[in-house]
């Protein structure tokens, strides 16, 4: 049986909506097991959050993830992939 194949991708987040955080958290928490590491920056100045995701999984699940996310209400996210 062969291992399904899996990339590296950075998932940018940006939120807007501070009551969204919680639930954000939650879907991250659900694909743990693909995150790497993720890193997040308050920018007091505009009000908002920067967060950036690592993650190697496969294509689909990179895509259900950042789908769900810009799902949520003033939240918005970005996935650029590796090549391996």
């Amino acid at each position: 049986m062969s291992e399904t194949a899996t990339r590296v991708a950075v998932i940018g987040i940006i939120v807007e909506n501070p009551d969204s955080i919680a639930t954000l958290n939650d879907i991250l928490s659900l694909h743990r097991e693909h995150i790497i590491g993720r890193m997040g920056l308050p920018y007091t100045k505009k009000n908002i959050s920067c967060i950036t995701v690592v993650v190697d999984a496969a294509q689909n699940e990179i895509n259900t993830l950042c789908g769900q996310i810009g799902r949520l209400d003033g939240v918005s996210s970005k996935a650029a992939f590796s090549n391996v």
